[in-house]
């Protein structure tokens, strides 16, 4: 079987390829990920990736440029409902690849997260996969999550503490505190008379 694996980074891809390795599958990565913010980050995880994959002997397509000024256009006033765009057009673009190269199959790393919505990940993979006449893999590969973390860290491997996204980096930092009323700032000043 040719897959087609979508990589959102390199920990993340070490259990799904063993497992597809082992199931006979003969697989190539993509790393595809305007969402990831900032460029530093995304550079970061993007050669992260590629030492792992030189070291496993994985093929890797690089996606087209960063452009994050799309993921930002479509998801703005709906920052409510990025995870849904961001789904969408990473799958999107690995179910475009995988029938351009003639693959059978393609999946996506997202599924080995346990912080994903794994139902709107396979219905999101199916709809794009039957729209580009390519099968979408699902599998729940959460069931490896700690066999990942144990060997990323093992390795010394480059691991993120945020989903990518600018909006999940103000996430992981800013914790919306309750407040009795309007702030200090946010209140009307009278004029003095």
């Amino acid at each position: 079987m040719k897959t087609l694996l979508h990589i959102c980074c390199a920990p993340c891809a070490i259990y799904p390829l063993r497992l597809l390795r082992e199931e006979g599958d003969d697989v190539t990565g993509l790393f595809y990920n305007p969402n990831i913010h900032p460029y530093s980050e995304y550079v970061r995880r993007r050669e992260t990736l590629q030492t792992y994959a030189d070291e496993q002997g994985l093929r890797l397509i690089t996606g087209r440029g960063y452009p994050m000024e799309d993921f930002l256009r479509n998801v703005a006033f709906r920052e409510e409902h990025r995870c849904r765009y961001c789904y969408y057009d990473r799958l999107r673009y690995a179910a475009h690849i995988a029938r351009k190269g003639k693959f059978d199959r393609f999946t996506s790393t997202l599924l080995y997260s346990k912080f994903q919505d794994h139902d709107l990940i396979r219905d999101t993979g199916e709809a794009v996969g039957r729209e580009m006449g390519v099968r979408f893999y699902y599998r729940d590969l959460r069931e490896g999550w700690k066999e990942g973390v144990a060997v990323s860290k093992s390795r010394g491997m480059y691991r993120q503490q945020y989903c990518g996204c600018i909006y999940s980096e103000k996430e992981r930092f800013y914790k919306k505190s309750p407040s009795p009323g309007p702030s200090p700032a946010s209140r009307r000043q009278e004029p003095h008379s």
